[in-house]
């Protein structure tokens, strides 16, 4: 069986195709206090509520897989930069906060912004989010079988409230085969 997997993939090399990708998938504990919500699609991994003082002020975080592909780290950090506006005009890239670790073996690369969230309410909708006050933490965890992408998104305040919250959850983040 393995003679026939590898012979496979090196008559795939000579034909020129890509290696398929590898399996396994990426896991993760969510702290305490985060609610769990049914992914809205297949292209959702998870789905997290962060409550807020009030129902309406609470945040959401999704994890998202498109089967390998869905962009580069930067690609990504732009689209989500053109997310945010600043109400003083002022380039949003110039006061987020980039960074690049590694966390049990898997490259991640975030960005913190705050503004005002400007995003569309659905993917190709022309409508669109007009929410002031609000702060963006997101993620690009690349592992063998290609990039996962977690956003978490709501009002500042709420943000804050479960920042440490999402730092200890980024440190759980792995992959398993």
């Amino acid at each position: 069986m393995l003679n026939l997997q590898l012979l496979t993939l090196c008559a795939l090399a000579l034909a020129g195709a890509q290696t398929p990708p590898a399996t396994g998938t990426l896991k993760f504990n969510a702290p305490d206090g985060w609610q769990t919500r049914a992914a809205a699609s297949s292209m959702r991994v998870a789905e997290f509520v962060l409550p807020g003082a009030s129902s309406s002020d609470g945040a959401e975080l999704v994890i998202y897989y498109f089967g390998g592909s869905g962009g580069s780290v930067d690609a990504n950090i732009q689209r989500w930069l053109g997310q945010m506006q600043q109400p003083d005009g002022r380039a949003t890239a110039d006061l987020a906060i980039r960074d690049s670790r590694t966390i049990n073996g898997l490259k991640i690369s975030t960005l913190d912004v705050s503004g005002t969230y400007v995003a569309e309410v659905k993917p190709g909708a022309t409508e669109r989010h007009n929410s002031p006050g609000f702060r963006m933490r997101t993620a690009v965890v690349e592992t063998p079988r290609g990039p996962y992408y977690l956003k978490l998104v709501g009002p500042a305040k709420t943000i804050e409230q479960w920042n440490k919250s999402f730092e200890q959850f980024l440190g759980t983040l792995s992959f398993a085969q």
